[in-house]
C-alpha cells in the first residue's frame, strides 16, 4: 500500500509540474514584447479553450497531490 501511494505521489508531482510549466505567462505575445514584459496593468485576459482546461487541470492535480500527500503521512 505504501509503495502504491508513493508512486502515485511522484506521478502526480510530475503532472503538476508539467501542467504549470505549459501555461503561458501574462506578458507573452506582442504586448509583452513591446511593453518589456512588465505587468503594468492591461495584462488581464481571459483563459479560453485549451488554456482554460490546462489551468483547471493544474488546480485538480494540485488538490489530488495534496490529498495523496496527506494519505502518505497517514500510511507511513
Amino acid at each position: 500500500m505504501k509503495t502504491v501511494v508513493t508512486v502515485l505521489e511522484v506521478v502526480l508531482a510530475v503532472l503538476v509540474m508539467i501542467s504549470i510549466l505549459l501555461q503561458t505567462p501574462k506578458s507573452s505575445g506582442l504586448g509583452g514584447t513591446i511593453g518589456g514584459g512588465t505587468d503594468m496593468g492591461g495584462g488581464y485576459r481571459t483563459r479560453r479553450g485549451l488554456e482554460k482546461g490546462l489551468f483547471r487541470a493544474s488546480i485538480w492535480l494540485t488538490a489530488a497531490f495534496a490529498l495523496v500527500a496527506i494519505i502518505q503521512i497517514r500510511v507511513g
